[in-house]
C-alpha cells in the first residue's frame, strides 16, 4: 500500500475498468456519480462544478433522468426565465437541472426561498465558472447545497485504454469527447481553446490585447511543474504583475490551471510561498505547445513535466471524485531539495517522487530520503512513481510503474 488516499480499486472496479473508446459518453461510469447520489439524499440542491466539456451535463442527466433540463447558455431561454424566475422555478421544483447556473445569479436567492419552504424540492446546478458560482452559492445557498467537482476522465474511467503508450495518454488528455471516439484530440482542444477559454476570459476580464493573453497561457503551458513567478511572467509579456495575477486567478477559476501549494508544517507559510502551476488536462498543454502527435512529444523537453502534471491531476481527480478537497502539496527548500507530492492525511504524510524515465536511478530516492529525515515521525509511506517496468514494493521506498500505482488496491476513502 503506497497511496494512503488514492483508492482507485473499489467495489465496481470491473465495471469501471473497461475500454471506453467508441463508447457513448453516457455509458462511461463516472466515479463521482456515487457521491452525487449519496449527497442528493441529504441536500435539496447539488452543485456540480468543473471545466467545460468535462461531462457535467451528461452526468446530471444520467443520474437525474426524470428531471427537467435547461441550459442558460440559450439566450432566449435565459431571458424568459429572468422575466419570471420564481414562477419558472416553482413550476419545475420537483426536479430541475440548470446548466451554467452562474449566468443568472439571481436564481440562487429564489431557490433558497423555495427549498426553505419545502425541502422535497430538488435542483441540480452546474457551472464551469468556479469564481462566479461560489460567490452566489456562499451568499444564498450555504447549508442547502452540496458542492462537487467533476474533472475530465480519470484513468479508471478511461479503463483498458490506459494500456496505450504514455505519450498517447499525455497527448489525448482526459476529455470525454476524445475517449468516446467522437473526435480527434487536436480538433477538440483547438475548439475548446478558441470557443471557451478565449471567450470566457474576455467575459471575465477587460482584455485590451488578446495576443498578450495568448502569449501568457502558452508560457504557462511551457512552465508546467515550475514555481509561479508573476514578476517573471510580467517581464516576458510586458504587462503588470497585477495583470498576471488576475489572469492566473481567472484561469484557475475556470478550471484550466491548478496551483499546487508548497508544504510547510506552518499553515500560514503555505499561503505566502510560491505555488507550482499545472494544467487540469495535459492534452490542452500539448495543443498550446504545438505538439500534435506522440512522436513530437517523445523528444519534447516538456515531456517530463507533462508526466508529472498527469500524476498530480490524478491525485486531484481521485479526491474530487469522492467528494473530498485536495490534500496534496509539493516540497522544496532553500537548498533545492524537493519532493513532487506530499499528501497529508490527519497530520500523517505520504510522499511521492514522479519520474517519466523508463529506467530507475538511485538518485530518484534522494528527495524522499531527505524529506523523511526532516519529518521522520510524520511520514507513513514513500514511493517513486515512474514509467519503467521494474517494480519494488518495499516499505522503505516503493518503486512503481504509474499504471500499477493507479491500480493498486486501497481502502475506500472514508
Amino acid at each position: 500500500m503506497y497511496i494512503n488516499d488514492l483508492s482507485y480499486i473499489c467495489t465496481d472496479l470491473k465495471s469501471n475498468f473497461k475500454s471506453v473508446q467508441n463508447t457513448p459518453m453516457e455509458l462511461i461510469n463516472r466515479q463521482l456519480s456515487n457521491e452525487i447520489k449519496r449527497l442528493s439524499q441529504h441536500f435539496p440542491v447539488i452543485t456540480i462544478t468543473g471545466p467545460r466539456q468535462s461531462g457535467k451535463t451528461t452526468l446530471s442527466k444520467s443520474i437525474f433522468s426524470q428531471y427537467k433540463y435547461v441550459n442558460l447558455e440559450d439566450i432566449l431561454l435565459r431571458e424568459t426565465i429572468v422575466n419570471a424566475p420564481k414562477s419558472f422555478l416553482i413550476e419545475n421544483s420537483s426536479g430541475l437541472i440548470i446548466d451554467e447556473a452562474h449566468l443568472v445569479p439571481e436564481l440562487f436567492s429564489y431557490i433558497q426561498v423555495l427549498v426553505d419552504e419545502d425541502r422535497t424540492r430538488r435542483f441540480i446546478l452546474t457551472s464551469s465558472s468556479n469564481f462566479s458560482l461560489l460567490q452566489s452559492v456562499t451568499q444564498s445557498l450555504a447549508g442547502r447545497t452540496a458542492i462537487v467537482t467533476l474533472l475530465p476522465l480519470s484513468f479508471i474511467e478511461i479503463g483498458q485504454q490506459i494500456e496505450l503508450s504514455t505519450d498517447t495518454l499525455l497527448v489525448r488528455g482526459g476529455y470525454p469527447a476524445i475517449w468516446n471516439g467522437s473526435a480527434q484530440a487536436r480538433d477538440v482542444y483547438a475548439n475548446y481553446y478558441k470557443t471557451y477559454i478565449e471567450r470566457d476570459v474576455r467575459t471575465l476580464i477587460n482584455l485590451k490585447d488578446l495576443s498578450q493573453f495568448q502569449r501568457f497561457i502558452k508560457l504557462c503551458a511551457g512552465r508546467v511543474g515550475y514555481e509561479f513567478n508573476a514578476s517573471a511572467f510580467a517581464n516576458d509579456i510586458g504587462v503588470s504583475s497585477h495583470t498576471i495575477n488576475e489572469w492566473i486567478s481567472r484561469l484557475e477559476a475556470s478550471y484550466i490551471i491548478y496551483r499546487l501549494q508548497p508544504y510547510f508544517k506552518n499553515q500560514g507559510k503555505r499561503l505566502i510561498k510560491s505555488p507550482k502551476i499545472y494544467f487540469y488536462d495535459t492534452g490542452l498543454v500539448c495543443y498550446l505547445l504545438g505538439i500534435e502527435n506522440e512522436n513530437q512529444l517523445s523528444t519534447h523537453p516538456v515531456r517530463g513535466n507533462l508526466f508529472e502534471n498527469m500524476l498530480v491531476v490524478e491525485f486531484l481527480k481521485h479526491r474530487f471524485n469522492h467528494g473530498k478537497d485536495a490534500n496534496i502539496y509539493f516540497y522544496r527548500d532553500n537548498h533545492q531539495k524537493e519532493v513532487d507530492i506530499v499528501q497529508e492525511n490527519a497530520g500523517k504524510l505520504s510522499i511521492f517522487e514522479i519520474k517519466s524515465a523508463k529506467d530507475f536511478h538511485k538518485d530518484f530516492l534522494k528527495g524522499l530520503n531527505y524529506f523523511k529525515k526532516l519529518f521522520l515521525h510524520d511520514v507513513e509511506k514513500s514511493a517513486v512513481i515512474y514509467d519503467g517496468t521494474f517494480e519494488n514494493k518495499s516499505e522503505e521506498n516503493g518503486l512503481l510503474n504509474f499504471r500499477t500505482f493507479i491500480r493498486i488496491e486501497q481502502q475506500p476513502i472514508d
